[in-house]
């Protein structure tokens, strides 16, 4: 890093990325430090810089001592050990920023050693207080997933005919009528516990009535007229409930009730194209449901607007994806349960990271945003400007 690139860094001040530090002499504090970066999304602490971004550096003498008390820090300070780097870079008055880079890793969650989770907040760091952040943690680094927890609900609430039909279809099996072996085989599909319970994969895919079970598993959806959302103005509203085949049918139906109709070159009593390709909604739809974050105690949003459709779910992109990774057709399971029933035929499901990239061949005007701090994924589909016949007709006679 040269000393340009250093000012340019702390000009932008501190946030969940960057530390600024003037001095080192509390390995514990230091170890708190690096413990939060890594069960976040890794950063950057800035030795030799005051909080208000001035460049007060450090003695060169001390720079041995800094980087003992770092590799102390981070070896015997912090569970599991970490692996940091270190880099000097020269100020004009002969002193030394010391910049130290964390990386995320995915071996978390990471303590200090008095046993304490860090995440970072900001500029600053919180402890982890609730085991929900704790099973979030341990999802990130694929220890846990979301669709392998145990619910209230047992055997008497499976959908005994989708599951009859499904064993059937796929397996050819016959659906087992003692219900030991119901049970039995309910486990060794990985549906239901040891000690009988439906896990949530069980239930949002063969429950009777998942949206009694969990509630908040459902797509709300809304059409709002013009482009904005509005507290009580719209056209179009409903939630959808049920198993996941249910909420896909369900929120498939309302998009395509609410797209325009084309003519594209047919008569005008032909009914007409949809103006977005339907396999794009499938592809979405698909998306949101199968990778959603279930930890995460919230609905699924489909908001229409006249120039675009939006598609909200909790939880931002798991472990290290981005948006040009998704884009590029990589993905990261984050609920292999429901992906591996979905494989199966139960949603028009074609192959593992291929739907971001065949919805964009479809229709290239799809953006994504990767909410973090606010925890949620967002589609944003644009919809292309349709002349209205007020303004067909005043251009019509501007000629």
């Amino acid at each position: 890093m040269t000393l340009n690139e250093l000012k340019s860094q702390v000009a932008l001040g501190e946030d969940s990325h960057r530390q600024f530090k003037q001095d080192l002499t509390n390995p514990d504090a230091l170890a708190a430090e690096m413990a939060a970066f890594s069960n976040s999304e890794g950063g950057t602490l800035f030795i030799g810089v005051s909080d208000d971004g001035s460049l007060p550096g450090i003695d060169r003498t001390e720079v041995s001592r800094i980087n003992q008390l770092i590799a102390n820090a981070a070896s015997q300070h912090v569970r599991s050990p970490l692996t940091v780097r270190t880099e000097n870079v020269g100020l004009k008055n002969h002193r030394i920023v010391i910049v130290l880079s964390v990386p995320k890793r995915m071996d978390k969650p990471y303590f200090d050693k008095n046993g304490v989770i860090w995440l970072k907040c900001g500029a600053d760091k919180r402890r982890v207080n609730s085991k929900e952040e704790l099973s979030r943690l341990f999802q990130s680094a694929d220890q846990f997933h979301a669709d392998e927890l145990p619910t209230k609900a047992r055997m008497d609430k499976l959908d005994k005919l989708r599951f009859r039909d499904f064993l059937r279809d796929v397996y050819q099996q016959k659906f087992p009528t003692p219900a030991r072996e119901r049970l039995k085989l309910l486990q060794n599909m990985n549906l239901a516990t040891d000690d009988g319970f439906l896990n949530l994969g069980g239930v949002l895919l063969f429950a009777e009535r998942p949206e009694w079970i969990k509630p908040q598993f459902i797509v709300k959806a809304i059409r709002y007229p013009g482009d904005d959302i509005h507290a009580s103005d719209y056209l179009d509203s409903e939630d959808f409930s049920g198993a996941l085949p249910k909420l896909f049918e369900g929120a498939m139906t309302f998009v395509m009730r609410n797209l325009r109709k084309v003519q594209a070159g047919h008569g005008v009593n032909a009914l007409g194209t949809p103006e977005i390709p339907p396999l794009v909604f499938e592809e979405l739809l698909v998306n949101a449901l199968v990778h959603r974050d279930y930890l995460i105690s919230a609905p699924i949003r489909l908001f229409i607007f006249d120039n675009r459709i939006e598609i909200i779910s909790p939880g931002h992109l798991p472990n290290n994806l981005t948006i040009p990774k998704i884009q590029a057709g990589n993905s990261n399971i984050r609920n292999p349960i429901l992906v591996s029933y979905v494989a199966k035929g139960m949603l028009p499901y074609r192959g593992l990271g291929s739907g971001i990239k065949r919805a964009l061949e479809d229709w290239p005007e799809i953006e994504f945003t990767d909410d973090r701090e606010g925890c949620l994924f967002r589609v944003t589909v644009r919809r292309k400007e349709v002349a209205s016949s007020e303004n067909i007709k005043s251009k019509e006679k501007s000629f």
